[in-house]
């Protein structure tokens, strides 16, 4: 079998279709779950500055310093407005921002040690479920990295959609 067999396009059928559905629903599901998990941390330390959206931007700006825009592209944020929001944790200390030596339109933004001090807490709390996940042996069948894979499958081929589109 040749590489261009491989990839001529196969018959749809109802129960892939219905399979398509479902990995959506799924995955909208994970993601506010996820949100429920770092607001319950935060609850649980006392902690109600911070949105879990807002908390989740820290997390993603990671030790980079990136536009609005290139955030934007690492997380998912619910339809939140992202510059908003980063307004909101330069104002509550969180974040550092600057105007770019590059380009003085583009605003650059990095975390401050208090921004960096909440990306740790969040990266022990998904540390913990990793942690929990593999002992369980949930994450075994299929493996993860297959599953991310096929994520990865499905990114690429929704991006291609929105380049592509006209």
């Amino acid at each position: 079998m040749t590489a261009l067999s491989a990839r001529q396009p196969k018959e749809e059928t109802p129960d892939q279709v219905q399979a398509y559905f479902h990995c959506l629903q799924m995955l909208e599901r994970l993601h506010r779950l996820m949100l429920d998990l770092i607001k319950d941390d935060f609850e649980r330390l006392g902690r109600c500055d911070l949105t879990p959206v807002q908390a989740l931007l820290l997390y993603n700006l990671g030790e980079a310093e990136v536009s609005a825009g290139e955030l934007r592209s690492r997380g998912m944020y619910q339809g939140s407005n992202v510059s908003y929001n980063l307004k909101k944790l330069v104002g509550m200390g969180y974040v550092h921002h600057a105007r770019s030596d590059q380009d003085r339109r583009s605003v650059r933004v990095r975390l401050t040690g208090a921004g960096q001090e909440i990306r740790a807490q969040i990266g022990e709390l998904f540390a913990r479920h990793a942690q929990a996940l593999v002992m369980s042996g949930i994450l075994d069948d299929p493996p993860l990295d297959r599953v991310n894979l096929q994520w990865r499958r499905i990114e690429r081929f929704w991006g291609d959609q929105i380049r592509y589109i006209y």
